[in-house]
């Protein structure tokens, strides 16, 4: 016990807000969920601090898109509880940034990456932009690295250059809490490295959600590790797992940098990872 108790410490990542008191800014709390009479969650409980970087890993199919759903607001658990940012999911949505896998789009519609990230900062069905906004929409293009990218046809781009594009879209709301799903998929290399960067440079500020397939690595930005899957023969739990740096070229992706591997053997339980009064 105590020599699982140190694998969990020394697999902590160093600089993370673990153990610092920060509020909460997702939770779920005994929640089930099922599709009339398949289960796809049950009694399922987790939560993400605020300024955390977190990945939520799983295989295809083991509940990911369901927790989704659930965060978002456009289903309701069966049973149990979620918050986020302190409130109901659907009453959350204005400070929630989201970066999809796919985004429909029509390619002969003529709109810039401009317009396109400035979509961003429309709320409560306004159709106008302020100064602030297009301040706002300027500063998520430099901070997505998209800006050499503001004048052309959004549908000219690769798909790497158009999922930064969303995620300064995102931005330009100035979220509390960015989720992305599948952001790498079928995503280059200089496009993966370009936004990692962009996202280290959220890290401790913004929470950030990335949810991945992958279940073996993780970027070295992540902060907690939350993998979806059976335990115990039960469907759809979710644990927290530690994971540990690993070298360079070892793990396939970039990851814009470095990689961190889970440790499925070793879960995190919740004491470890929060401070007093949590």
């Amino acid at each position: 016990m105590t020599a699982n108790r140190d694998r969990v410490a020394s697999a902590l990542v160093p600089g993370s807000p673990h153990g610092h008191g920060r509020p909460i800014a997702v939770r779920f709390e005994g929640v089930s969920f099922a599709y009339g009479s398949d289960p796809i969650l049950e009694d399922v409980s987790f939560h993400i601090h605020e300024g955390e970087f977190a990945a939520l890993i799983g295989p295809n199919g083991s509940g990911k898109t369901t927790i989704l759903r659930l965060l978002l607001g456009l289903a309701a658990p069966a049973s149990g509880r979620i918050e986020v940012l302190g409130a109901p999911p659907h009453t959350a949505l204005e400070s929630l940034g989201y970066v999809p896998q796919n985004a429909a789009f029509d390619p002969a519609f003529p709109i810039s990456v401009a317009e396109v990230v400035r979509m961003g900062c429309l709320r409560g069905g306004s159709s106008r932009y302020s100064r602030e906004d297009l301040r706002a929409a300027d500063a998520a293009l430099e901070q997505a690295d998209v800006a050499e990218l503001r004048d052309r046809p959004y549908s000219a781009l690769s798909g790497g250059q158009r999922r930064r594009v969303l995620v300064a879209r995102a931005l330009a709301a100035n979220p509390r809490l960015l989720v992305l799903d599948e952001p790498t998929a079928n995503m280059d290399a200089e496009s993966e490295t370009r936004l990692f960067r962009a996202l280290g440079e959220l890290r401790g500020r913004t929470t950030v959600l990335v949810v991945t397939h992958d279940t073996l690595f993780v970027s070295d930005l992540t902060d907690a590790v939350l993998c979806v899957g059976d335990r115990d023969g039960r469907p759809g739990s979710v644990v927290r797992h530690a994971s540990i740096p690993v070298a360079r070229g070892l793990a396939p992706g970039v990851f814009g940098g470095g990689a961190r591997q889970v440790l499925h053997d070793t879960e995190i339980p919740p004491e470890a990872c929060c401070g007093e009064g949590d």
